[in-house]
């Protein structure tokens, strides 16, 4: 069962008459929202009714480094290798007379052959952008807390189950 962003939830590709849903706790780190929903499983709560719902989303971007023309020719070379060697391999297997051989062949050259191409399109690309991103980066969505909601005929049995665990906490 998955939540669309319209909040109407779907089991199967079939539409389920959404329950309304209340807030049983507030966590400010997703693994703590985890343990609570382990802590209504281990308890035989039906969390099938539980959605962890992560709000005021923020977009994170962590600068990895700078980047030059050697990394971009390196890192585009390395992509360039592995799709080569892949496709070398799949071509190979095609070989009906020796497709070991044949296969093992092909994908060191289109490891070879991928390495150049990759190197070369990554100092192209980086070239013509002009100096606009001279750094790498991985980006990310991070919540600033994470809501327990749950179904309301099942909220007030949650609310009392969780209770128990802040108190043996």
């Amino acid at each position: 069962m998955t939540e669309q962003a319209g909040g109407s939830r779907i089991s199967r590709g079939r539409p389920v008459a959404e329950q309304p849903r209340r807030v049983v706790a507030s966590y400010s780190s997703y693994r703590d929202a985890e343990r609570a929903v382990d802590f209504l499983s281990d308890r035989r709560f039906p969390v099938q009714q539980v959605a962890i719902v992560g709000r005021d989303l923020q977009t994170v971007e962590q600068v990895t480094g700078r980047m030059g023309y050697g990394r971009a020719a390196l890192n585009a070379g390395a992509t360039g290798a592995v799709l080569g060697l892949l496709f070398g391999w799949l071509f190979g297997l095609f070989n009906w007379v020796d497709p070991l051989v044949t296969s093992l062949t092909l994908a060191l050259y289109g490891l070879l052959w991928g390495a150049v191409v990759g190197a070369l399109l990554g100092l192209v690309l980086h070239a013509l952008s002009g100096g606009r991103r001279d750094f790498a980066s991985v980006g990310g969505v991070r919540a600033t807390r994470y809501e327990l909601m749950v179904d309301d005929e099942v909220a007030d049995e949650a609310a009392r189950i969780l209770s128990q665990q802040s108190a043996s906490a």
